[in-house]
């Protein structure tokens, strides 16, 4: 005879088993929900922002601003946050599924159904698009999290192969970090001598942190570990996208010469539009002036005010606040500035019969 065992209690709705009922699928379609609206408060802060906090300019913004302008501006602006998302939540659910087994369930856990339900070619594409979109000193970081990611990957689905756990556990952190180190330790004394101590710390501490997270960790310590860091990255990360957004230009910058027969004015703003009768622009001072036609001489268009470094650490002639797509792409070349940029009224031209 086989041996007998009690049955099992089925599961009821009430008590504290029944409270902790939804799981990862209701938190999925919870974000699902709030994740779209994100982006419209960037949208709609950002032009609140803009009109200076009035009403009657907001909505007249609201009017004459394209809306392909504004996603344009806010996926240029927020796409380096992509990766983030993708790769956190895997890498934890990945030390989650080694540490404590028993409480990887897809089911229960948005971090194990992360982890479970990620397709390969997506952490590829992720890590691809923060290569190309994060700063030179957030790329050491980068590498970190992927080392983390193909060690506990490893140990999770080939745990019966020592030799391989050894070489993405061990071997592999530990080439990786003496290869960062051999490429950025010129850029780290850098840091440290010109005292950008935040630089340093950025690319030196990540190369070490690559040999710790390859293996578990304690099982009682790994569910609230795991959570923890999801709630501050879920936290810190809408603030800082608001953050970067809110600093974005949505309208071309340009000085535009007001005066008749001579110029008498320069004035300095964001162009809104410009109508049959009227050249529509907003002032630096968030006012809306309204310009005719008939009275504007010329516009031009100002460059974007160069975003002043306040790091002077390069690594290979790469500075370390540029990421590989500024690095690579040709750039604009910068030419002598407009005075008319500056909100300098131009001189009078005299006319050739005029005398000395």
């Amino acid at each position: 005879m086989g041996e007998v065992r009690l049955a099992a209690p089925e599961p009821t709705t009430t008590g504290p088993v029944g409270r902790r009922r939804p799981g990862a699928r209701q938190t999925q379609q919870w974000l699902l929900t709030v994740l779209p609206a994100f982006p419209v408060l960037l949208l709609v802060l950002r032009l609140w922002r803009l009109s200076r906090q009035d009403m009657s300019t907001m909505l007249l913004l609201v009017q004459y601003v394209s809306p392909l302008g504004l996603l344009s501006a806010l996926l240029i602006a927020l796409v380096w946050a992509v990766p983030l998302v993708v790769l956190v939540p895997v890498v934890l659910g990945r030390l989650l599924q080694v540490s404590a087994p028993q409480r990887f369930d897809p089911e229960r856990s948005l971090l194990a159904y992360a982890a479970a339900r990620t397709p390969g070619w997506v952490l590829v594409v992720a890590a691809a698009l923060a290569a190309l979109t994060w700063q030179l000193r957030f790329l050491p970081g980068l590498v970190m999290m992927l080392v983390w990611l193909v060690a506990l990957h490893t140990r999770s689905r080939y745990p019966d192969r020592p030799r391989l756990l050894l070489a993405t556990g061990l071997i592999l952190p530990v080439v990786v970090a003496a290869a960062s180190y051999a490429w950025l330790a010129p850029a780290i004394r850098s840091a440290v001598g010109h005292g950008e101590l935040a630089t340093a710390l950025l690319l030196a501490l990540p190369p070490a942190g690559a040999l710790v997270l390859t293996g578990p960790v304690p099982a009682r310590m790994a569910p609230g570990v795991t959570r923890a860091v999801i709630y501050a990255v879920g936290g810190l990360l809408p603030l800082l996208t608001g953050a970067v957004f809110l600093r974005v230009p949505l309208l071309p910058a340009v000085a535009v010469e007001v005066g008749q027969p001579q110029t008498q004015e320069v004035v300095l703003g964001e162009a809104v539009t410009v109508t049959d009768r009227m050249t529509i622009v907003l002032s630096r001072s968030g006012e809306v002036r309204f310009l005719p036609n008939d009275e504007v001489r010329a516009q031009v268009l100002c460059p974007d005010a160069d975003r002043v470094p306040s790091s002077r650490v390069t690594v290979a002639r790469w500075p370390v606040e540029d990421t590989a797509l500024e690095w690579l792409m040709p750039r604009r070349p910068v030419g002598p500035p407009d005075p008319r940029c500056g909100g300098l009224v131009p001189l009078p031209v005299p006319s050739p019969s005029a005398g000395p």
